[in-house]
């Protein structure tokens, strides 16, 4: 049936509490026959059932990202909008979807609890409480909810809102988000009772290494319920608050709760004034929420004194909280250790957890069944230590809470070669555990921070692997928030400081690549527009700190940058890594000046990346072709990017493939080149040699760990490995996403599913599968902003049989 579907309102599906001054408008238009385009469509914007905007009949064949253009939106207010569509003469049926807007006002103050920790200790988890009467009949209750912490909110006893962890992570000194959370279902005539649990979360719990608190002293909140679009209360001075059963609630070491403990002793609240310059702003990216739950899939008994301890094992690596429904005495504490891998005696190993404690602690009432499960920290972890306990727990009384930010699956390949299967879904699991709010580069140890040099090298892949459009349109906020006066880029965003100074090469210009690469998945032009002026003052520090247009990076203390981090035995100077990505940066922003019509500039920064071009082939370009050092990184930046001669590119090519050849076909390259790597490849004749090392199963390579029985990326090529055991434990975590960039080649060469460079957001598209004779089919499928691609391919009798199916 021909219809309209998937009508979202900027990046969300019937939003509420939504406050874009000028709202857009994307939808697919379905159809069963052959060759249907949309050649016409209409909008039309309703409030309280009368047309305040309608776009009128508009040919066109655009169905993303079209601009409300009524009169101006009003606080508080629910907008329903109907895009229709037409084939020439034939109609497709309707989409209908709604948003609603927040308050114009906050009127409530700030509150919190009594009690603060300090910069090592965590305090006891506060609720705060009003009681409130509702004396006449109403037809909607929204609450409206700001936190600087994380929050818990409870109606009536009841948990409202289907989300965890919020707000979630922001630059907490410019801007917090808030939620608004239906509750008309909630609430009762008469008496109503209105909580809060507040967590640490990322405002004053642990972040990184070194403590608490980088932003407050103790989690607040901001809250105000309207009935019917009348305030009825907001949080104030006639709140009360009391410590309970949480007594510890921290992201990165745990959560510690004592089942005995009851809220007594109700006091007043701390009442607080607004945080000055503190924007507070409606959430336009994806809320975290728990996806799944797995089963265990062994409960194992490790003797020890005075009680057995058990590892319980979930058969895969995964972020989230652990459940459990058990019966114990009073006063027994359940301890719960978590981890990604075990050692050689099969005890949980930690030492890769560096300062993170990862233990959660509950203590049994003695009445009954407790069901427990955690509300204010996650874990990295597929194995789960249980200690306390005087006998084995069965496996139906445990279960994991997988939790990620809410990104729709879009992308799955499947091929005959059943390690790189393994290899994808593992690419998918690290990604998920690594997008809770920001794109994180491990989820387990005491470094839960948002890098910015694994965000950009696999920012592609995710595209292809799940709707990501509005969890990395808040990155890239959390990148502007990060610039520095001088334009500059930390190397983490929302940035703590924990690295000082500019994030250095390949990691700062995340700011110019995800935005970019954004636009070319979805189309997004918004994206580009909001934030073009916080671009050009990037490209002007990179130019007046280059020296002759070479990239010349000192940094905190005499940091020069990660380089080509955590390469194996290749040097790649830093200095020609820099000015590679310059030159690329600078690229990227020609093309952004020219897709938003700035003539003036796309013609200054073509000038600026030829001259930086030029330096760079002078500087680093061999006459026979080597770059540099002539490591498998030096070759591949400068022929991906375009930065060596054309009479000189095969060479190139060849100094390349010997490398990888010398090395018995293993790569060598860390972050920075192996998501280029197999492009080099494969768009210069090589394709072999791309499939030889996909199939490579020694380290490093892809499949390595994937042999090993992991079932998400590893930081490292070699973070175990039969001669040396784990690697260094400072820096060896088993969910890391970044060399899962490998997926992005996965999708667009061995599929053939590539974007049409001249048409963003998959409007059109390049099909051009490069098969080999190592796997005998594919089936891959992508759900592209504008519907379903299919690429399958099979040999048959040494022939290829071909199935293609587009939007």
């Amino acid at each position: 049936m021909d219809r309209v579907q998937e009508l979202r309102i900027g990046y969300l599906t019937n939003p509420l509490g939504y406050d874009c001054p000028q709202p857009t408008f994307s939808w697919i238009v379905s159809s069963n026959r052959t060759g249907a385009v949309q050649t016409e469509y209409q909008i039309v914007v309703q409030a309280a059932g009368q047309t305040i905007w309608d776009s009128g009949l508009v040919p066109s064949s655009d169905t993303h990202w079209i601009s409300y253009n009524g009169p101006a939106i009003r606080p508080e207010t629910r907008y329903s909008v109907e895009v229709r569509s037409w084939n020439g003469d034939a109609a497709y049926l309707p989409a209908t979807a709604f948003w609603e807007t927040g308050p114009d006002s906050w009127v409530g103050r700030w509150i919190s609890g009594q009690l603060a920790g300090g910069p090592r200790t965590a305090a006891p988890v506060p609720r705060l409480k009003k009681t409130f009467n509702v004396d006449e009949d109403f037809k909607t209750a929204r609450l409206y909810v700001a936190c600087l912490g994380v929050y818990d909110a409870m109606v009536n006893g009841q948990t409202v809102g289907n989300w965890k962890l919020s707000p979630g992570w922001t630059h907490f000194a410019k801007r917090v988000r808030y939620q608004a959370i239906d509750i008309t279902e909630a609430l009762v005539l008469g008496e109503n009772i209105l909580e809060f649990d507040l967590g640490d979360g990322w405002y004053c719990g642990h972040v990184e290494w070194r403590g608490r608190q980088l932003y407050g002293d103790r989690p607040k909140l901001l809250c105000q319920l309207s009935l019917d679009w009348d305030l009825l209360l907001a949080s104030n001075e006639d709140w009360v608050h009391s410590y309970g059963p949480t007594l510890e609630a921290d992201l990165i070491m745990g959560e510690a709760y004592d089942a005995r403990q009851k809220f007594e002793n109700w006091q007043p609240v701390k009442v607080w004034e607004a945080p000055e310059g503190l924007e507070i702003l409606s959430a336009e990216g994806p809320p975290t929420v728990v996806s799944e739950t797995l089963e265990p899939v062994s409960v194992t008994e490790l003797p020890a004194w005075p009680k057995a301890k058990f590892i319980v094992d979930f058969g895969q690596n995964l972020v989230g909280h652990l459940q459990t429904q058990l019966t114990a005495p009073e006063g027994t504490t359940l301890t719960a250790r978590f981890g990604e891998v075990l050692d050689s005696k099969g005890a949980l190993y930690t030492a890769n957890l560096r300062s993170a404690k990862q233990t959660d602690y509950y203590t049994f009432s003695g009445v009954g069944e407790e069901n427990w499960e955690t509300k204010f920290t996650f874990h990295g972890f597929r194995y789960v230590e249980l200690a306390g306990l005087d006998k084995k727990p069965d496996m139906a009384s445990l279960r994991a809470k997988v939790v990620h930010s809410d990104t729709r699956r879009v992308g799955h390949f499947r091929c005959s070669d059943q390690l790189i299967n393994r290899l994808v879904e593992n690419i998918d699991w690290g990604w998920r555990g690594n997008s809770l709010d920001v794109p994180t580069d491990c989820p387990q140890r005491d470094e839960r921070l948002g890098w910015t040099g694994d965000a950009q090298v696999f920012i592609r892949t995710a595209t292809y692997l799940r709707e990501v459009d509005g969890f990395f349109a808040k990155y890239v906020q959390d990148l502007a928030d990060a610039q520095e006066p001088n334009g500059c880029i930390p190397p983490t965003a929302p940035n703590t400081n924990a690295v000082g100074g500019e994030g250095g090469p390949a990691w700062s210009d995340a700011f110019i690549i995800c935005p970019w690469q954004l636009y070319r998945a979805y189309g997004d032009l918004g994206i580009l527009r909001r934030h073009y002026p916080a671009f050009k003052r990037f490209i002007d520090y990179l130019a007046t700190t280059a020296e002759n247009h070479i990239r010349v990076y000192e940094g905190f203390e005499g940091f020069r940058g990660f380089g080509d981090w955590l390469s194996i035995k290749a040097e790649t100077p830093h200095e020609l890594i820099g000015t590679a990505y310059y030159v690329y940066s600078v690229e990227l922003m020609a093309k952004i000046a020219a897709a938003l019509g700035e003539s003036n500039d796309e013609a200054r920064y073509t000038e600026l990346h030829a001259a930086i071009r030029d330096a760079f082939i002078q500087k680093f370009v061999k006459a026979d072709g080597t770059v540099a050092t002539g490591s498998q990184t030096s070759q591949v930046l400068a022929l991906h990017f375009n930065l060596v001669p054309e009479e000189l590119r095969p060479t190139a090519v060849q100094k390349l493939v010997d490398d990888i050849e010398t090395r018995d076909w293993h790569l060598s390259t860390g972050f920075v080149g192996s998501s280029y790597l197999p492009y080099v490849l494969s768009d210069n004749g090589r394709m072999d040699v791309a499939y030889k090392l996909l199939h490579q199963k020694t380290w490093p390579s892809w499949l390595y760990a994937v042999t090993q029985g992991a079932t998400t990326i590893w930081e490292r090529w070699d973070g175990w490995t039969d001669e040396s055991g784990f690697q260094d434990p400072g820096m060896n975590s088993f969910n890391h996403y970044a060399y899962g960039a490998i997926g992005e080649w996965l999708f667009s060469r061995v599929a053939g599913i590539e974007l049409d460079e001249a048409t963003p957001g998959f409007q059109r598209f390049v099909l051009r599968p490069m098969p080999s004779e190592t796997l005998d089919w594919i089936e891959c499928e992508f759900e592209s902003p504008h519907g379903l691609i299919r690429s399958n391919w099979k040999r048959n009798d040494a022939e290829l049989e071909w199935e293609i199916s587009v939007p």
